[in-house]
C-alpha cells in the first residue's frame, strides 16, 4: 500500500509512535510519506520506501494567522494525487483529520482515498472540549472510515464525549519494539555518571500543564 501519515513532528508520545509506526510499515514493504510542517523528530536517517513532504505555509497581509489547516489539506491532496496514497492516516483529531477530510472532498468520490484516525488523548480530553472545536472535532470524527483509541479509557471518553458508536473505535495501544527497545544485556552503568548515594530520576516528556509538572517537581523533591 501507498499510505500517508501525518503526525505533530515535534517531541511527544503521538509523534514518536505515529514515526516508528511508518518505518515499520515502510520495513514489511508498504511505501510510506510523512506530510507534516517539518520532519518527524524521530524520523532522523534515511529509511528505504520512506518519504517526507513539507507543508508549505504562504503569508499574507490580510490573515492575522498562518492557516496551517488549509496548507495541509491542499498538501495532502497533492501527495495523494501525485504518489497514488490508498490511506490516509492521520494522528490527533484536530486540525488533521479535519484536514485529510478537506483533501478527500477535494479528490472527489471516484478517489477512492480512505482516512484512519487515531486518537491520543488531548485532542478528545482538552482540545475537544474547548467550545470552538468541539463540533468540528465531532464531525471530522464521524468522517474518518476508520478510528483508533491508544487506550480504553480514550474510547470511552470519545463515545460519552462525542457520541461515536463504541463500536466504530477500535483501541491499539501504543507500543514499542522489542527488538530495538530492551534492557541492555551488559551491567547498569549508572555507577559511571553518580557519587554514591545519589538517585538518577528521569522524566521524559514535555511541560505543558497538561503534564502536571507540579506534581513531577514534587515527586522529584520527595525523591532527593
Amino acid at each position: 500500500m501507498k499510505i500517508g501519515i501525518t503526525c505533530y513532528p515535534t517531541y511527544g508520545g503521538s509523534g514518536a509512535v505515529a514515526t516508528e509506526l511508518g518505518i515499520e510499515l515502510a520495513r514489511r514493504g508498504h511505501e510510506v510519506h510523512f506530510i507534516s510542517y517539518a520532519q518527524p523528530f524521530r524520523l532522523q536517517h534515511f529509511v528505504e520506501r520512506v518519504y517526507f513532504h513539507e507543508v508549505e505555509m504562504g503569508r499574507y497581509p490580510l490573515f492575522e494567522h498562518p492557516h496551517y489547516s488549509l496548507a495541509l489539506a491542499v498538501a495532502m491532496h497533492e501527495v495523494t494525487l501525485r504518489e497514488g496514497l490508498d490511506l490516509l492516516h492521520v494522528h490527533y483529531a484536530i486540525p488533521h483529520a479535519t484536514s485529510a477530510w478537506i483533501a478527500k472532498e477535494m479528490l472527489g468520490p471516484r478517489n477512492g482515498l480512505r482516512i484512519i484516525t487515531t486518537l491520543h488523548g488531548t485532542d478528545i480530553t482538552l482540545v475537544g472540549q474547548e467550545k470552538s472545536f468541539w463540533e468540528i472535532t465531532r464531525f471530522s470524527i464521524a468522517k474518518s472510515d476508520g478510528i483508533t483509541a491508544v487506550s480504553e479509557f480514550l474510547r470511552r471518553e470519545t463515545v460519552d464525549r462525542f457520541g461515536v458508536p463504541e463500536s466504530a473505535i477500535e483501541v491499539v495501544p501504543n507500543f514499542v519494539d522489542p527488538a530495538l527497545y530492551r534492557r541492555d544485556r551488559l551491567p547498569c552503568r549508572k555507577q559511571a555518571l553518580l557519587r554514591p548515594g545519589e538517585k538518577l530520576v528521569l522524566h521524559i516528556s514535555n511541560f505543558r500543564p497538561v503534564k502536571r509538572i507540579r506534581d513531577v517537581v514534587r515527586i522529584f523533591a520527595g525523591i532527593a
